[in-house]
Parts: C-alpha cells; structure tokens; sequence
C-alpha cells in the first residue's frame, strides 16, 4: 500500500446529505466537555477544554452564519472573567486571604446589609479564588459555543420529536438570533470600511444598530409568514387520557432529568444522581412518544445516527465521565487551593482523558470547504516531494542537454571553417 493510499483510508469523508454528522452528536460532544469543566477549577484543565473545543471548532466548522459565533462566546467569556474578578476588587471575596495586594477605601453600609462590603482589603487568594471561578464559567461558555458554531440548527429542528416540534422552532430561532446578528453587524462593519467611514466609537455603533434592527424585524416577519405557510401549531386530536398521561411523563421526566443533572454536577450527588436521571430519560422519553401522536407532520430525508455520530458523542461523554471519576479519585488535583497560595499542577491521567474531546477532528466528516482546501494542500505536498525526488533527474537531462548543445556548436564551428 503507497503512502497516498493510507492517506486516503485516514481521511474523513466529506460532509454531504448523505454523510452529514447528525446535529445532536456536535451538542452532546459540547456538553460532555461542559460537564467536564464544571467538575474542576484548575486553571491548567479549563484550559485544555478550551483549547481542545477550540481546536475542533477550526477544523470542522464551515461557513455558515452560525458557525461565526464562536469567537462571540469566546469574547463573552473574557467579558464573564474580568466581570468576576472586578466584583472580587470591590465587593470582597468569601476566601480569607493573609497576602494583602491593595486596600481600597471602604463604604460603610446599614445594618441589614451585614455580610456585604464595598471597598476594603484585596486580597491575592482572594482574587486566585475568582479567577479560578470565572474560568470556569468562561470553560462552560466556550463549550457551548461550540456547539452553536458546529451543529446546524435546522437540521437540528429536524432531529426533535414531534411533541417538542413547536418548542423546538422557538428554541431554534432564539439560537440563531446571536448568530445572525453578529452576521449583520461583521457585514455591516464591512461596509462602512468599503465606503470610508470609520467602523469604531460609539456614532459607528449607534449608526450601524438601526439596519441590524431592521434585518431583525424583517427576518422575524418572513419567519413568521412562512410558519404560517407551512401549517405552523396545527396538531391531530388525541384522548384526554393520553394527553394527561404524556403530561405527567413528560413533566415528571423532565423534573428527573433535572434532578439527576444536578445531582451529577454537585460534589455529593453522584451516588443518587445517575439512578435517578436514568429514571427521568425513560419517562421522558415515554412522554414524548406519546406526544408524538399529536404532530401532524412528516420528515424528509431525516438524519442519520451513523457510526462517526456514536464517536463523537461517545468521546464528549467519556470526557465526562472521566473528570467524574477523577474527582471522586483525586479531589485536590482538580480543585487546587486558593489558601494557602499554591501553583496549580497538571493531573496527567485527567488531562489525557481531556484530549479524547479531539476525536472529532479526526472522525468527523470535512466540511467542503475544508476538503477543497486539504486537497489542495496535499497537491502542493505531492508536487513537492515530486520536485524533491525529480530534482537529480531533472538537473541531468539539464547537464545533458547543455553538454549535447555544446557538441553541435562546435561541430557547426568546425565545418564552417574553409579547407586548407
């Protein structure tokens, strides 16, 4: 087997109808990772994570409108992060710290706000303490992010069961609303650079808000007429006891979930939250099913949950679930400590199990834009390895070619010559 014919065997195939990876592996993949950071605060994971979506949102993302928006969320982290540590600077931080950096004047407040401080001593461990805190909201911001830059939201839409269709559109349309926002205002910006005027300060800001606006409303307008076209709400009639008993289902279903998620997510409820999420997925699961029988709707070519979905989604779950067990395990490495000041270290087996989130940079079919591009990449590398190897070839049949035009000159030279 030649080396261009491994290379074809380990490349992804490219995303098209048939291929395309199924919209809900991108988002349990994204919060896999999200349950992953919200077990730690060491500086050095959350940063992994970020690093590790980060890096698969560039290699997979196409586009799309929706797939801009990562750097958005990126932005929005940062902006969480030092909204944290300035409410650390002047309201005080519950940590107590002996490393004293500044002392800022202090407002006195009444009584009945006791417990609440403005100004004061800043502490180092307390603003350690902060930052490890905003980084993980950050972590989790930059998780969901990522899904929003990867998965298509319309064919999301076209994944949900028939009872979660109408609340699915909502869900949907406020999804793409921040991305298709920023669409209009990267445009927008654009514009104003192309005719001279300038795209920053506040008058650009305020002059560039009013055709955002206006894009919005005329989106919402067309979006609401062609929902209507299409029979928008209408639903088949059911028996009331079948519409009673999906709603105690569903709704008892969704309280599990709820609580099993939280469960998971808290330090001490590991032990009941998995029975009782398993418990709420089987009602809720029952209840849409149910619901289902109302929708009066069909799909078309639905989405395939093919081999490439399962190893996405399987690695963002066992993200997971190996930053559970490595908090059950190692507690203090992934929770350093703020007090005493200490410089966080980097657990070697979570950390490796942190890098199993870049299976879909691997599995993950190419978007065509990135398959054209890795095409033409491996042209230039075969038309470089070609010169490469060709190039003692090329330079003999040169030596030659001069050797053999010097032999003609001469031999021309030699019968011009008039004979003595």
């Amino acid at each position: 087997m030649t080396g261009g014919t491994r290379t074809a065997v380990l490349r992804a195939p490219q995303a098209d109808r048939a291929t395309a990876l199924h919209a809900g592996a991108w988002w349990l993949w994204a919060l896999g990772l999200a349950a992953a950071a919200s077990r730690t605060t060491n500086p050095l994971l959350l940063a992994l994570l970020v690093a590790v979506a980060g890096y698969v949102v560039a290699a997979r993302r196409t586009d799309a409108p929706w797939a801009r928006s990562y750097l958005t969320f990126l932005k929005l982290g940062l902006l969480v992060l030092a909204v944290r540590l300035v409410f650390a600077v002047l309201l005080g931080s519950p940590v107590p710290g002996t490393h004293v950096l500044l002392t800022l004047p202090e407002v006195p407040l009444p009584d009945w706000a006791q417990g609440v401080r403005l100004g004061g001593r800043v502490t180092a461990e307390g603003l350690l303490f902060a930052l490890y805190d905003g980084m993980k909201l950050a972590a989790l911001l930059a998780c969901v992010g990522a899904a929003n830059a990867l998965a298509n939201p319309a064919r999301l839409l076209k994944s949900l069961p028939g009872a979660l269709y109408e609340m699915g559109v909502a869900v949907v349309v406020a999804m793409t609303f921040a991305p298709n926002l920023v669409a209009d205002v990267v445009r927008l910006r654009a514009a104003r650079r192309l005719r001279g005027r300038a795209d920053r300060g506040v008058r650009a800001v305020l002059q560039v808000a009013l055709p955002v606006l206006e894009g919005a409303l005329e989106r919402s307008v067309a979006l609401a007429a062609a929902m209507d076209a299409r029979g928008y709400g209408r639903t088949a009639r059911v028996p009331a006891a079948v519409r009673h008993t999906t709603t105690a289902l569903t709704l008892g279903g969704l309280l599990g979930v709820c609580a099993g998620t939280y469960g998971l997510l808290a330090p001490q409820g590991a032990a009941y939250g998995l029975p009782v999420l398993l418990l709420g997925l089987v009602a809720a699961l029952g209840g849409l099913w149910l619901g289902g029988r109302r929708a009066v709707r069909t799909r078309y070519r639905p989405d395939r949950w093919g081999v490439r979905a399962w190893l996405v989604s399987g690695s963002g779950v066992a993200v997971a679930a190996a930053m559970i067990w490595a908090g059950v395990r190692e507690p203090a490495a992934l929770h350093p400590p703020a007090v005493p000041l200490t410089v966080p270290v980097l657990p070697w087996w979570p950390a490796a199990a942190v890098l199993l989130g870049l299976l879909p940079a691997v599995v993950a079919p190419l978007p065509p834009e990135r398959r054209r591009t890795d095409a033409r990449n491996s042209g230039e590398h075969d038309a470089e390895h070609g010169e490469k190897h060709g190039g003692r070839e090329s330079g003999a049949r040169e030596f030659g070619a001069q050797q053999s035009g010097a032999r003609s000159r001469k031999h021309g030279e030699h019968e011009g010559k008039p004979a003595r």
